[in-house]
């Protein structure tokens, strides 16, 4: 990822209208409630010809009691040390705040390109209230926009991409799409930081932790994939808030979008309603599937365990007992590898071309 331009800023500026507006898709998830976004969120642009990386970031904050203030700062600074340009998103409606100078002490000590973007400069009063913003000290180029409506960010698309020497093609294309998926809390998110051995993802105890759907780049086998962490799907009549129900919405948008699903399910709890929900859904959108039995660390053991679990989970199944069913600990990074290996053999099948006369004889 040559050109990268990170969004950041504190919260509710509008960082994640404006990835939307210029990756042209609605990926990331927005409300007027603070600290919606916690992980790093990519997606692909295109400008006068060039192509690049946008990451979107959760709001930079000090001294609140969220319990992802820290997690989320760590996320924001891995954004900037990836970037090759940075954004410094700002609302000139509220104007100048104390999370604002404190944040531009932080971004002073990066030598990245930088703009400081005033957003919801909607009206040419608030294009003037913007230049409050020069109080902050920052030698960098200031830019009123709004990006609800896309005004003024032709000008800052302009200046951003004269420092990249060329276009990224979206490296996404024609890359296999592995998509992890289950109910809140089962593992999904420490499942792709064992993978990749770093902190991708923010994890907790607390259901709903993941709310975007998050993409990340991954190769193993000498082949690459996209692998993406879903939020966790509960059964409608218990989604009451509006940042799950669009979270719900997304993951069921990365089930569309990818080749294979891993279906994660809690070993202490089994193959639950909602899990089969899942799995009839993946099955309806000709998605590969398998299923990867989370927490096996946890149950009590003897030689027939294993068996007699894959025999009610088939059970339960009925005409889908074909599924591949694999017993890992993410936490102990029991069989982790050979579920990818597990999605690469089902990816391979699904690519698979079969003859007229292959069939005939079958």
């Amino acid at each position: 990822m040559a050109n990268v331009v990170a969004i950041v800023g504190r919260p509710n500026v509008g960082k994640s209208t404006l990835f939307n507006r210029l990756v042209e898709k609605k990926k990331a998830i927005m409300d007027d409630e603070s600290g919606v976004t916690r992980d790093r969120h990519y997606g692909y642009a295109e400008w006068n010809g060039k192509h690049f990386t946008v990451i979107d970031t959760g709001g930079y904050v000090t001294g609140s009691e969220d319990k992802f203030e820290s997690q989320i700062r760590n996320q924001v600074e891995l954004a900037i040390e990836e970037a090759s340009v940075v954004l410094f998103m700002t609302d000139s409606f509220a104007g100048l705040t104390d999370l604002d100078k404190d944040f531009a002490k932080i971004l002073r000590q990066s030598k990245k390109p930088m703009y400081l973007v005033a957003n919801k400069a909607d009206t040419t009063e608030r294009m003037y209230m913007a230049n409050e913003f020069y109080q902050l000290g920052m030698d960098v180029d200031m830019y009123p926009i709004s990006s609800a409506s896309g005004s003024g960010t032709g000008e800052l698309l302009d200046a951003v991409v004269k420092n990249f020497d060329e276009g990224d093609e979206n490296p996404d294309e024609g890359i296999p799409r592995i998509s992890i998926l289950g109910r809140p809390n089962v593992g999904k998110s420490s499942f792709l930081n064992a993978l990749l051995g770093k902190e991708r993802t923010i994890v907790t105890d607390e259901a709903g932790t993941t709310r975007d759907a998050i993409n990340t780049h991954y190769k193993l086998f000498g082949k690459d994939f996209i692998l993406t962490d879903t939020a966790g799907i509960r059964r409608k009549s218990k989604v009451r808030e509006n940042i799950e129900f669009y979270s719900v919405l997304r993951s069921i948008q990365a089930l569309q979008d990818s080749d294979v699903c891993i279906i994660i399910v809690d070993a202490e709890r089994g193959l639950e309603a909602q899990d089969l929900s899942i799995i009839n859904l993946a099955h309806k959108y000709n998605k590969g599937i398998m299923i990867m039995v989370n927490k096996w660390d946890l149950i009590e053991k003897d030689s027939k365990t294993a068996q007699k679990y894959k025999n009610e989970i088939s059970e339960k199944l009925g005409t889908l007992s074909y599924i591949p069913v694999l017993f890992t600990s993410v936490i102990q990074k029991q069989r982790i590898f050979q579920a990818i290996e597990q999605a690469v053999e089902i990816y391979n099948n699904r690519e698979q071309k079969i003859s007229t006369s292959k069939l005939n004889e079958v």
